[in-house]
């Protein structure tokens, strides 16, 4: 510090508040403290250091004494056993103990030693038989500690020296019994004195489990298994030593008790790679039941800890836990035939769901293709996981043993005590029927996103009865409140998962599958069905998806991005299971309500969820809000209406942000009313994406080549919409066709007509799309199948009764056919009938020498149905959607079905509401809604018969339909003005003008509604253009 000039000392005060004797106090505590401990340490070094000093010591003396007992030993058996007789096996003699306190099996001349001694001892026991009294003489029950102690040492021994030895002895690791003469042949077959007859056996299995006895059996076999040439074609003496230890569990007299798991014969031996390949014989035993049931139940007990329990890989490509997998589902295949296996089923599904769950993505099942409900079997991005590639045997090993089959038997075994019929369990379903249930939902719904669906779906629909029992049971628990059950029984899940989650997560995908394979007729005669579909609809499906998607939204899209894939169900298996339970109810809900659009099953209005507020409708229109994921994925439960408004502002705010590049735009095109097509196409095909959303300005020039009357302010470009779309789309034109029910669709040879036709239908789409962006209503009724392409989805069997209803009805009565469908002399062919032009194509290679069989029968009436639903029409279909996608983005059109689609494109077929309008009209120049004149102008209106409603409707508006969601959304506003201000004959001789770009009608104040309705029909059917506005 600075002098600051003042020479006295100030007193140093404490700003902690103690005093020195306090800081002095404290210290001295803290430095006893530290001496204490010192002293303590000090204390503790001194005891280790005399404890090692013993242990040495101790270790010292006995090897010495080991050396004595060596040397003794040698001298008294000779150096190779030759003075060694059946009495020094026997309870007397020191031979055996001395050997066993010596042996050292890193010693050549111990290992010698004791591979004599085994060699001496099967040969007296080959030569009379009785074990028991060659070890304890005459009186085994006196001798039995001694014995047993004996035997156990002796087998442990044999165990090590081949462990120590394994590489010296690799070469004999796998060789026949027979050959004797093999050090290792001779010490396997002395283990085997713990055969299950005698009275040692328990006991001696025992002592070598809790020693380690199956590590070192495993080392072993992988040093043999790196060195066999082959299969040896018979049962080794190392395979015969297993099978009679494993064995030991199913004798009733055992009384071991529960070894440690990491060192049972599950965890050890079970996780070689490819283990029944070495021992076949081996495979049988463990597939006996009680056997089975043993070793599945230990590890069903530990699998949730299996990367504890399991030792290290072997390596990166074979995890312990992917070669246990494989080799417990190879030997899974003989032990779920067994009577009596439901147990073993139920500890097995536990044991397989832990381990699928926890394999990386199999490069075999994504050969082979998914589902498109399973997504893309992929890492997690930035999850810091690296990525795991199994061995490709080991892949196939494990692909292979999950086939059709053991999955339909091990449905058939752990469902097999639930009845499926309805109204037979009415009841709370038991604690047993709930771990059945969870214990089947768990397996399937991890083997669902490890295998491609194709090859389980169809026997999980039609040759079990998993539907029928998942919904009895899901109904009995719904109206039982207690899904918190099936939660509590799962090992898979959190206790706090939704225990609806798991079953709907099965139900749906088999469910789904089996709709797709039914027809229209299957699905309806089902009449015991029908309240099944009502009941899921409005029960189940429609709760759930509403739950997770806007009351408990864990699955958001965020989570989807990602969500498919064992990496993400292993690292969140609730969000992965609620994101996989959106994803295939949405689906199957999808899937009925097109079932309920074909033939009504329960009302439209039971798909919609009760709770769309106002909130949502906000939410809607924003990314990655829950609203607008409902949409994405479910938007059935959404009215219809609220869609519809949705969609519509969409559009107003792509129209706004166009907005800007249409100021400088000046698009006016000159159309010839009678070739509107060809001057359209001409003029509009070329316009870029942006100029197409711009407003355009359409000319019309009548057949003498003059102009016609009027300004476009948008009632012309209404006109001009109504007018190109029912040229284009007319039948008589050539590019489209008409179904029985005159619905339209693209006619497979426009070609044949047209040279640029595929050109046109581009076009065409354009022109679509542009309607619906205008919010313009045209009458272009489409056929189903061909509105689900603007959806891009594909067309199947059941949409053909949309395009061909005979052709479909004769493709059903051949699926259903009694008799030898050979005999019809049909073959894989279809004949195409353009314009009297037939063509014959195969529908598959060499299909013109493939006769149609009860075998392919399937095969052919598919194939029939898609090259009619989707080959034929392929070209003509992309062009127009993308045509129609330069405007109407996909994902604005997916939140609608087809006949919802149908209605966006043209409205209700009922015509318009006259009531509804008169309620959104206004009214200028005099007139007002209690005036006479419109009194009588809209009882005129109402009694106009339909066709003259819309006449008058595209007189007034230029479209002759109204808003899809009624007048109230007519922009602008409907409106009659008083035209002629004095009545006088002249005046009221006029007819009636209207204004279409402002929805203006002008009318006259006729005196009578004959005068009224005379002059309006006559204006409305004049067909003169604009001359009247």
């Amino acid at each position: 510090m600075f002098f600051t000039g003042d020479p006295s000392t100030r007193k140093r005060v404490d700003l902690g508040g103690r005093s020195s004797k306090e800081r002095d106090r404290q210290k001295l505590l803290e430095q006893t403290r530290l001496e204490r401990n010192r002293r303590l340490w000090l204390r503790q070094q001194n005891a280790a250091a005399l404890k090692i000093q013993k242990c040495f010591r101790g270790r010292r003396v006995v090897e010495a004494e080991r050396s004595k007992v060596r040397e003794k030993f040698f001298l008294t058996y000779g150096q190779y056993c030759q003075d060694v007789n059946r009495q020094c096996f026997g309870p007397d003699s020191d031979f055996l103990y001395q050997l066993l306190f010596f042996f050292n099996p890193r010693y050549v001349a111990d290992f010698s030693a004791l591979v004599e001694t085994c060699r001496l001892l099967l040969e007296f026991v080959h030569d009379n038989g009785d074990v028991v009294s060659l070890f304890a003489g005459m009186d085994y029950s006196s001798k039995r500690g001694l014995v047993e102690y004996r035997i156990k040492n002796l087998a442990y021994a044999c165990v090590r020296a081949i462990y120590e030895n394994r590489n010296q002895l690799k070469d004999q690791l796998f060789l026949a019994p027979e050959k004797f003469n093999r050090s290792a042949n001779v010490l396997l077959e002395a283990i085997l004195l713990i055969d299950l007859k005698l009275p040692w056996a328990c006991n001696t299995v025992c002592y070598l489990s809790q020693r380690n006895m199956y590590s070192m059996f495993r080392e072993i076999i992988l040093m043999g298994k790196k060195h066999l040439q082959g299969s040896t074609g018979t049962t080794s003496s190392l395979e015969r030593v297993l099978a009679v230890i494993i064995s030991h569990v199913d004798q009733t007299s055992c009384t071991c008790s529960n070894s440690d798991p990491r060192l049972s014969f599950s965890s050890q031996i079970l996780i070689i790679p490819f283990l029944w390949r070495l021992f076949p014989h081996l495979k049988e035993i463990f597939a006996a039941p009680r056997l089975s049931q043993h070793y599945v139940h230990q590890m069903a007990l530990c699998v949730k800890d299996h990367t504890n329990v399991l030792p290290a890989d072997i390596s990166s490509d074979f995890p312990s836990y992917a070669c246990l997998l494989g080799n417990l589902l190879e030997a899974a295949g003989v032990a779920i035939t067994q009577p009596g296996s439901f147990a073993w089923a139920m500890d097995f599904a536990t044991v397989a769901t832990f381990l699928l769950q926890a394999l990386p993505p199999l490069q075999t099942s994504n050969q082979g293709g998914k589902d498109s409900t399973m997504g893309e079997d992929e890492m997690l991005v930035g999850d810091g996981l690296t990525e795991i590639v199994l061995n490709r045997d080991l892949e196939q090993q494990i692909f292979s043993a999950l086939d059709p089959r053991f999955l339909l038997q091990l449905t058939n075994v752990l469902l097999g005590g639930i009845l499926p019929i309805v109204g037979s369990h009415k009841g709370r379903p038991d604690d047993n029927e709930v771990a059945a249930v969870g214990a089947a939902c768990s397996f399937l719904h991890v083997t669902f996103n490890i295998l491609p669906l194709e090859r389980i779906m169809t026997v999980l629909a039609y040759r079990t009865e998993l539907v029928p029992i998942l919904w009895n049971f899901m109904k009995r628990c719904h109206e039982n409140d207690m899904w918190s059950s099936l939660s509590e029984q799962s090992a898979y899940l959190p206790v706090d998962t939704p225990g609806w989650l798991l079953p709907l997560s099965v139900f749906c995908p088999v469910y789904k599958h089996m709709l797709m394979i039914v027809d229209n007729e299957e699905f309806m005669n089902r009449r015991s069905h029908c309240h099944w579909w009502t009941s899921i609809v409005d029960c189940h499906l429609r709760q759930a998806l509403w739950q997770i998607l806007w009351l408990n939204p864990v699955a958001t899209s965020n989570f989807s991005k990602s969500a498919d894939g064992p990496s993400a169900m292993k690292r969140r298996p609730i969000e992965f299971l609620q994101h996989r339970v959106c994803v295939v109810a949405s689906e199957l809900m999808s899937q009925l309500q097109d079932w309920n659009n074909r033939r009504e099953f329960t009302s439209p209005n039971d798909f919609n969820a009760d709770g769309a507020s106002d909130l949502f409708m906000s939410q809607a229109m924003t990314e990655n809000t829950r609203a607008n994921d409902i949409l994405k994925q479910a938007p059935f439960l959404v009215p219809f209406t609220s869609r519809a408004k949705i969609f519509n502002s969409q559009l107003a705010t792509m129209k706004e942000r166009n907005s800007a590049h249409a100021i400088f735009t000046r698009n006016r095109f000159k159309i010839r009313r009678d070739h509107i097509l060809e001057d359209a196409f001409s003029q509009l095909n070329a316009l870029a994406e942006e100029d197409l959303r711009g407003v355009i300005r359409i000319t019309f020039v009548n057949e003498f080549g003059v102009e016609e009357a009027g300004i476009d302010g948008g009632g012309i470009f209404k006109d001009f919409m109504e007018n190109i779309t029912r040229a284009a789309f007319d039948v008589q034109y050539g590019l489209f066709k008409e179904t029985a029910d005159h619905l339209l669709y693209p006619n497979p040879g426009s070609g044949l007509i047209h040279e640029q036709h595929l050109q046109f239908f581009h076009f065409l789409g354009t022109i679509l799309a542009k309607a619906m962006f205008e919010g313009i209503l045209v009458d272009i009724p489409f056929a189903t199948f061909f509105l689900s392409k603007l959806k891009q989805k594909y067309n199947y069997l059941n949409d053909l009764p949309s395009l061909d209803p005979e052709l479909y009805r004769h493709l059903i009565f051949l699926k259903h056919y009694g008799g030898d469908i050979s005999e019809l002399e049909l073959y894989f062919v279809i004949v195409n009938n353009e314009y009297g032009e037939q063509t014959e194509e195969e529908l598959l290679p060499g299909g013109k020498n493939i006769r149609v069989t009860n075998e392919n029968v399937i095969t052919f009436i598919h194939l029939v149905a898609n090259h009619r639903l989707n080959f034929q029409i392929r070209q003509q279909s992309s062009h127009f959607l993308r045509g129609f996608q330069q405007l109407i983005q996909k994902d604005w059109i997916d939140m609608f079905n087809e006949h919802e689609l149908q209605l966006l494109i043209s409205g209700s077929v009922d015509g318009f509401d006259v009531d509804d309008l008169r309620a959104h009209t206004n009214y200028t120049g005099g007139y007002h809604e209690d005036h006479y004149v419109i009194e009588m102008f809209w009882e005129v209106i109402q009694n106009l018969s339909l066709e003259n409603k819309r006449k008058f409707l595209k007189f007034a508006t230029g479209c002759s339909r109204g808003p899809l969601l009624g007048f109230k959304y007519l922009e602008p506003t409907f409106c009659i003005q008083r035209t002629a201000g004095n009545a006088s004959e002249e005046a009221l001789d006029r007819l009636p003008t209207s204004a279409t770009c402002m929805n203006l009608l002008k009318l006259p104040p006729y005196r009578s509604k004959q005068q009224m309705e005379q002059k309006l029909l006559y204006a409305i059917n004049s067909d003169a253009g604009f001359d009247l506005s």
